[in-house]
């Protein structure tokens, strides 16, 4: 081996050496800064990613969930049930109304309770919805009436809500 050779080996293990060190400690604050930052943003929006999807799950029960049961409902009996029997008539025979139901129209033995866990209402004759029924959640803070209800109608803030 001639002494350039082995000057050029022994400078490549070097730096090899120097490369397998590992991070600087800049790199390290760096890399930690860098997460700290990504843990802040995703704590502030959590209340958006998963909020926004409880809407949803509200929102796709009042307006598609219930649609199919209660046509069956009124198909079977002539009119959808009325605010008294409430959508339990669509898991229980209304007394008066036995020989033409043909339910249940919903599995279970309850009506599912909206993502906060509180029950859905139901009106018939709608007043939201003149011309059906008014289904609706009361919302993230459980209270009827408010900018945050999500109901079966189309058009308006639900917080036009008639009580």
């Amino acid at each position: 081996m001639t002494p350039r050779t082995r000057f050029s080996s022994q400078s490549i293990r070097r730096a090899a050496r120097r490369d397998s060190r590992g991070f600087t400690l800049l790199e390290i604050l760096l890399a930690v800064a860098i997460l700290g930052m990504l843990v802040a943003l995703a704590i502030t929006n959590v209340d958006r990613i998963f909020g926004s999807s409880q809407e949803d799950t509200a929102r796709l029960f009042v307006t598609q969930s219930l649609q199919v049961p209660l046509q069956s409902y009124r198909t079977h009996m002539g009119n959808y049930p009325s605010t008294a029997e409430g959508l339990q008539a669509l898991i229980t025979s209304p007394a008066d109304k036995a020989d033409r139901w043909r339910g249940p129209y919903i599995t279970g033995d309850n009506i599912p309770l909206d993502p906060w866990k509180n029950a859905y209402q139901y009106r018939f004759p709608g007043v939201r919805n003149r011309t059906g029924y008014d289904v609706w959640s009361k919302g993230p803070d459980g209270q009827d009436g408010t900018a945050d209800d999500i109901g079966n109608w189309s058009a308006g803030p639900a917080s036009q809500a008639v009580q």
